[in-house]
């Protein structure tokens, strides 16, 4: 097993007794995803997805060679769960200064729709100018407004680019049957992949919402399916010995019960920065309702200790941290001594840097712990599309225990509308003439 949970910097705040006491409801959960008797039943089609991906993989290959072998920058159109998850394990693999390429000879992954900053619209196009490109354009609906934007943006683009051949150059991935980019697709004759009906958003990242784009970067979804696949074997029994997920997912859950309302998920590698961007998500939408659940927030360390480390460590005790620690790294510097020493790192020698990120990530740790911070360890060997695989898979089917843990449905999310619709009445949407003049009044 690659990926491990340690919760020794957590012991001193938690009886034994108070997670024990969990152990049961944590069993309960993981059985209520497995058989389908718990609330969203309907979306727990990737609870068993690892395994039924392996056998579809082979169509997802066969476009992302295409796009590699007659592409320089693919363009990834959406938002939320239609993009973090693919961006997640795209920069895990990318040179921190090769603009999101994951590896030498692949295309650059840039990303559209996930904002409505026109100016960011706009340094897409530029960037696009004397390059080949694909966009993939993902959405269930085709009508969520910033990836409709967007899409109908580069559409024009490609349109005036590729002349007849853009419809070859558009891939969406949208529902097998309805909506309007369904409707667009068929009309445009765009090659299209599905979004499974009982695959949530933020649970689609195995699916070719994500697998197309990582595939079409250069990095092996075999290898990561094959470590979501044995994650899914690792976690199908229920007690906290056997099941990490389910071990993290009662761990949180204890913390919440004692106070610590916010987990901060903490990384030491500048890579899986989105990482922690998709877990925000996963969790946030799938825990926060019902006037409950713990706020997911995130810090990169050490850097964001010279920003945020005074409150972590004095701050309100409402927090709790859970800490991804990478035991090996594939590249270092070590180093090496100077004759005068003038910056006072000649103690340092011999060293590697991976060696003493490491060790300031024990460092802080015990800080954090002293100052009242319970924290948690989730370990990979390795930043692998193996250990990658496993590790989605174990933070997926940790949140789905987590929420009915937590008594709510952790597949839903009812509140994302509320803006929606002032932001459409605002705007002058039809159908939306009342409460464009309710609001109205209150501005």
């Amino acid at each position: 097993m690659s990926v491990s949970v340690d919760y020794n910097a957590a012991k001193k705040f938690l009886a034994a007794h108070e997670l024990a006491n969990l152990a049961a409801g944590a069993a309960q959960a993981n059985e209520l995803l497995h058989t389908g008797k718990g609330a969203g039943n309907d979306f727990l089609g990737w609870v068993g997805l690892p395994s039924a991906a392996k056998g579809n993989a082979a169509s997802v290959k066969k476009i992302a060679s295409e796009m590699k072998n007659n592409a320089e920058v693919i363009v990834v159109v959406g938002i939320g769960g239609s993009y973090l998850g693919a961006r997640a394990v795209i920069d895990a693999f990318s040179g921190s200064f090769v603009s999101a390429s994951a590896k030498k000879g692949a295309p650059t992954v840039i990303y559209a729709g996930n904002n409505l900053s026109g100016q960011y619209h706009m340094d897409v196009l530029r960037f696009l100018e004397g390059k080949d490109f694909y966009v993939n354009v993902i959405s269930k609906s085709g009508t969520t407004t910033e990836p409709a934007i967007a899409f109908r943006i580069l559409k024009e683009y490609t349109e005036k680019r590729y002349g007849a051949k853009a419809s070859e150059r558009i891939i969406a991935t949208t529902d097998k049957a309805k909506g309007a980019l369904r409707k667009l697709a068929d009309e445009k004759k765009y090659r299209t992949f599905v979004i499974p009906d009982d695959v949530g958003g933020r649970y689609s990242v195995l699916t070719p919402v994500g697998l197309l784009p990582i595939a079409a970067a250069g990095i092996d979804i075999d290898g990561l399916l094959d470590g979501a696949v044995s994650m899914e074997q690792q976690t199908k029994d229920g007690s906290l010995e056997k099941n990490p997920a389910a071990l993290y997912a009662a761990l949180r859950n204890a913390l919440y019960a004692k106070g610590y309302t916010t987990e901060i998920m903490v990384n030491y590698l500048p890579r899986m920065h989105f990482i922690a961007e998709w877990w925000k998500q996963l969790y946030g939408e799938s825990e926060g309702k019902d006037n409950k659940g713990i706020f997911p927030a995130s810090i990169d360390l050490t850097t964001d200790l010279h920003s945020l480390g005074q409150y972590v460590q004095e701050g309100r005790r409402t927090l709790f941290e859970s800490v991804i620690a990478v035991n090996t790294e594939s590249e270092d510097v070590v180093m090496r001594s100077q004759s005068d020493d003038a910056d006072g790192l000649n103690y340092l020698a011999g060293k590697n840097m991976h060696e003493i990120n490491s060790t300031a990530r024990t460092a802080t740790m015990l800080a954090h712990v002293d100052g009242g911070v319970p924290n948690i360890v989730v370990s990979l060997d390795a930043v692998s599309p193996f250990t990658m695989g496993e590790l989605i898979y174990f933070y997926e089917k940790a949140c789905g225990i987590s929420g009915y843990m937590l008594g709510v449905n952790p597949f839903d999310q009812p509140g994302v509308e509320a803006y929606k619709k002032n932001m459409f009445a605002l705007l002058g949407k039809k159908g939306y003439e009342k409460e464009r003049e309710a609001l109205s009044k209150r501005l």
